[in-house]
């Protein structure tokens, strides 16, 4: 009977040291996955104002999985962690930041990739764009100039799990064209034109996303679409503000 009573006493004790240990995680959870919510309400409605020359009004519902399927939190520094829902960029170290929920919803849905395609992403900065891109596609490829910056982005993917991204250190000015062509291309830094090899890598029938304008003046979000032909088209699409693209270009 003592032996019984021992057994219990331990099952007892250690279901306590169980709930103790994983509350704090429960609670951090759920305090996350309302700020996300949160998040994707916010974003909802600014699409539906409709900024610059955004002409549709409500996002892809894969897009709005996939937002609430990324933590975000995980992808900027932990003193800003409780701040990575806000409708803001962050500084993520290195000069750069973690681009605003907004413009990375917006970017994506512009994208219209689907669970078949493989798109290519000039900017890895954080990690956060490419891992919300690899929710929707196939194959999901990153270049990042800042070799650190890079580095931390690659194991932080991993441990999250992302076995569908492939990232390189290298200026992305030249794109990836080992695995062109690409279905859509999104670069997330402000280039003074678009890149000739990255039209040249994109597929027909494509599209691809870039901010275009010089470092310290707004820049215009641009799309540019490659018709079956091969034909490029461009459209003004909204106002930005994005570091700079770097290289030897």
């Amino acid at each position: 009977m003592n032996q019984f009573i021992s057994r219990q006493l331990f099952i007892l004790w250690m279901a306590f040291l169980f709930a103790v240990i994983a509350s704090p995680k429960i609670h951090a959870e759920d305090f996350y996955a309302a700020k996300r919510t949160q998040m994707i309400k916010t974003i909802e409605a600014d699409v539906r104002i409709g900024y610059g020359n955004l002409a549709q009004k409500d996002l892809d519902e894969n897009v709005i999985n996939a937002l609430n399927t990324v933590p975000r939190h995980e992808f900027v520094p932990k003193k800003l962690q409780q701040s990575a829902y806000d409708n803001r960029p962050l500084p993520i170290g290195y000069g750069q930041t973690i681009s605003q929920p907004y413009i990375v919803a917006v970017m994506t849905n512009l994208l219209h990739v689907g669970k078949n395609d493989k798109v290519l992403e000039i900017g890895t900065g954080s990690g956060y764009q490419i891992a919300v891109l690899a929710e929707l596609v196939d194959k999901a490829y990153s270049i990042e100039i800042i070799e650190p910056l890079g580095k931390e982005a690659e194991a932080r993917l991993q441990r999250l799990g992302y076995d569908n991204i492939v990232l390189k250190i290298g200026d992305g000015y030249y794109g990836w064209k080992e695995h062109a062509p690409f279905d859509a291309i999104i670069v997330t830094a402000a280039a003074s034109h678009i890149p000739p090899p990255l039209i040249k890598q994109l597929k027909p029938g494509g599209r691809m996303l870039i901010p275009v304008g010089s470092r310290f003046m707004v820049q215009e979000l641009l799309l540019v679409e490659k018709s079956e032909e091969g034909k490029i088209s461009t459209q003004q699409l909204l106002p930005v503000a994005f570091v700079p693209l770097t290289g030897k270009h």
